[in-house]
């Protein structure tokens, strides 16, 4: 999946030490320890969703600051114990080098684990969106791959996402930059394929 990776000890906040990666988005979750009760539910929960991500065009990757042969064995032991096969790689951040840049320490909480971090990387290389759980609290994995839908939706058909909005349901349009924008909106939404509320509050019900 990953052709290689480098630079991880860099200063700089980007992912460019995934070669290859950045046509598509890239989900990069934190994970706390390894052989942690929470944390392996939340990359069985990963696996079992792996083909919804895979047909939403986005890549996985883990990262945690144990090492390579634990990995190893908590993914092994997932496999023994369970029958799911953990399909994405896992990054042994060892020195905490990705996990300080990325602001993946909470001091408060733990020195040497990351909070249960969720980063949206767009091909772009920009993070979209960052989402926080504390370490007693698992991820909802299907809210991260409605927040992935809303903001690929978002890309392809230059629309917004109101509150609670879901797959095949109306999105929303920005408001008017302009005073004839307005206008023409208040005048002639039909024309737009807008159902609006008001000249700044517009649903549109096929966003593409």
């Amino acid at each position: 999946m990953f052709l290689s990776i480098r630079n991880v000890r860099s200063k700089k906040r980007d992912l460019t030490f995934f070669l290859g990666l950045f046509h598509s988005f890239l989900y990069f979750p934190s994970i706390c320890n390894v052989f942690t009760p929470v944390c392996t539910t939340e990359f069985i929960a990963f696996a079992q969703a792996y083909d919804q991500f895979e047909a939403l065009n986005a890549k996985l990757i883990g990262l945690s600051i144990d090492s390579d042969p634990s990995h190893l064995a908590w993914v092994n032991q997932i496999y023994l114990l369970t029958g799911i096969q953990i399909p994405f790689p896992i990054i042994a951040d060892r020195m905490a080098d990705v996990a300080n840049l990325y602001g993946m320490i909470a001091p408060d909480a733990a020195k040497q684990e990351t909070v249960r971090n969720v980063y949206f990387i767009d091909p772009d290389q920009i993070i979209r969106a960052i989402l926080i759980y504390p370490l007693t609290n698992g991820r909802n994995i299907c809210e991260i791959i409605r927040l992935l839908t809303a903001l690929e939706t978002t890309d392809r058909c230059n629309v917004v996402t109101p509150a609670n909005w879901e797959p095949g349901t109306p999105a929303m349009v920005s408001p008017p930059r302009t005073y004839d924008q307005m206008l023409e909106r208040i005048n002639d939404p039909k024309s737009q394929n807008l159902n609006c509320m008001d000249w700044f509050w517009c649903y549109k019900d096929k966003p593409c």
